[in-house]
């Protein structure tokens, strides 16, 4: 699946306006079977409500569909199809290799000698730094939750 310009796939299957194979639906949340999947089981779980990326996303539709990730994966290991292990990737923004810039998860079944791999050169970071990086990641997100203060300079008084 994928976007151009202004449309949006999965806006189209939301309206239907394009096809897809849906395992679950309601009022928030719908997922539809990959149509280019990694191995067969592969689903999408997508929120109802257009959000580009996560930032977009209210925290109670994204809290939905991590629920409705869990219960896909939990599904997939009673179906029957060839399940060994779970594996869920979400991606946020053009770097992270969307084809559709809408916030969904992909969940899709794992099993030994499956061709999927994560092919990334990893290795081990100082204390030191992750320290610092947990430190202004813990900071940004502090600042996220605070509620945010009108300066008095900016209110306007109605008498």
């Amino acid at each position: 699946m994928e976007t151009s310009g202004d449309v949006c796939a999965f806006c189209d299957i939301l309206e239907g306006r394009a096809e897809a194979s849906l395992a679950f639906q309601d009022d928030h949340t719908i997922v539809a079977m990959e149509s280019n999947p990694v191995n067969p089981g592969h689903a999408l779980v997508i929120p109802r409500v257009h959000a580009a990326g996560l930032e977009d996303l209210d925290e109670e539709a994204g809290t939905r569909m991590w629920r409705i990730a869990q219960r896909v994966a939990v599904g997939l290991r009673h179906s029957g199809l060839r399940c060994e292990g779970i594996t869920m990737v979400l991606g946020d923004g053009e770097p992270a290799l969307l084809g559709v810039f809408h916030a969904h998860v992909h969940v899709f079944p794992r099993f030994r000698g499956d061709d999927f791999v994560i092919d990334a050169d990893c290795e081990p970071r100082d204390r030191r730094l992750l320290n610092q990086e947990a430190w202004v990641l813990r900071e940004a997100m502090k600042a996220l939750a605070a509620p945010r203060r009108v300066p008095a300079a900016d209110r306007t008084a109605t008498a």
